[in-house]
């Protein structure tokens, strides 16, 4: 009995890609069109926020909507790490000078995204995006208390640390392995084996220290208002805090003591059905993200069709379907319940 479950989990994934060998087709088309409607709304609407004096309900509007597109913008680095090395070359390149220099989020650094799916790595130290938040409330709050922390952190590390360290070699495989992937493990080591070419790195790094150096030397010479380093830092706040909270909807963040094969990463998974507002907060496909651990390489563009049809086809006791859940806030509501049992599970210990 205990074979025969084991085959039908072994085999569910496979069972997924048979039903779903036709939407692993990539168009570049729906991906250049995406990236030229999202920044057309998104730099006007930031700009206008950053730079338009005074303060008032567009102001508000601009905040909002540039935010929201600059976050499906910037959820592109997704994509792109699943892509193969030789596949829309064009597309990465033009991604990376029109948002991955001005987000100071080059393609690179989300290198470390390949642990996140290695059965090896997964929910362990060595994952990046793994932190068994589920494990406690302090745990929650810890994650939560990066985000105001990283805008001053990217400073530190592309306008100071990235320039000084392409200077002195020691520094510089320090910088790349711990302090050049963006991730909510701050334990992480991106070891060398996935870091991209050090003469691609050194020039992206370039690009985002010459960048971040520009915007200082308008602020000093007055070409810039010192206001606008308070609105940069509310924006900043407001599109990273949108990726944290779609991040606390991903995974069920159990701890972990060995590998986690597939089938569990696809377990411990999350899947949100909704409609506009789901997609707002989980842009590119992530709302899928069961299914995109399952089986990686689907394009986000084909992700709603693939749900739809595993719904239609996979057994009522398919592993897939316990993924499934209606709203963000009952996943929240359920980790939070997950960590509070587990602060009162460790108190009864105690006692």
């Amino acid at each position: 009995m205990e074979s025969g479950h084991t085959l039908r989990r072994d085999g569910s994934v496979r069972q997924m890609r048979d039903i779903l060998s036709d939407c692993f087709e990539r168009r570049p088309g729906i991906y250049w069109a995406d990236m030229a409607v999202s920044a057309s709304v998104a730099y006007p609407a930031a700009l206008y926020f950053l730079l338009a004096p005074g303060f008032g309900p567009l102001h508000v509007a601009a905040y909002l909507v540039g935010g929201l597109a600059l976050f499906r913008l910037g959820s592109f680095i997704h994509e792109i790490q699943h892509m193969r090395s030789d596949e829309m070359r064009l597309f990465k390149g033009v991604w990376n000078v029109l948002c991955g220099v001005p987000m100071v989020m080059t393609s690179n650094t989300y290198d470390n995204h390949a642990d996140h799916h290695s059965v090896r790595t997964y929910g362990t130290e060595s994952d990046g995006e793994y932190v068994p938040l589920a494990s406690g409330t302090g745990r929650i709050l810890m994650y939560c208390l990066q985000v105001p922390l990283l805008p001053l952190l990217a400073i530190v590390r592309f306008a100071v640390l990235g320039p000084l360290s392409l200077l002195y070699p020691p520094l510089r495989r320090w910088v790349l392995a711990h302090a050049s992937s963006y991730g909510i493990n701050p334990n992480y080591v991106l070891l060398p084996v996935r870091q991209t070419s050090p003469a691609l790195y050194a020039l992206r790094d370039l690009a985002c220290g010459a960048y971040m150096l520009g915007i200082v030397a308008l602020l000093v010479t007055g070409v810039l208002p010192l206001e606008f380093v308070a609105r940069l830092y509310a924006f900043l706040l407001f599109t990273i805090g949108l990726n944290y909270t779609r991040n606390l909807a991903a995974h069920r963040y159990r701890e972990y003591s060995g590998p986690v094969g597939i089938i569990e990463q696809l377990e411990d998974s999350i899947t949100i059905t909704g409609g506009l507002s789901t997609e707002l907060l989980f842009p590119i496909g992530l709302r899928y993200h069961a299914l995109h651990h399952a089986l990686a390489t689907i394009p986000y563009h084909q992700m709603a069709r693939a749900h739809r049809r595993l719904l239609e086809q996979l057994e009522p006791d398919s592993p897939y379907r316990s993924t499934v859940h209606p709203s963000f806030v009952g996943v929240l509501r359920n980790l939070v319940a997950d960590a509070r049992g587990q602060r009162g599970a460790a108190g009864a210990r105690a006692a």
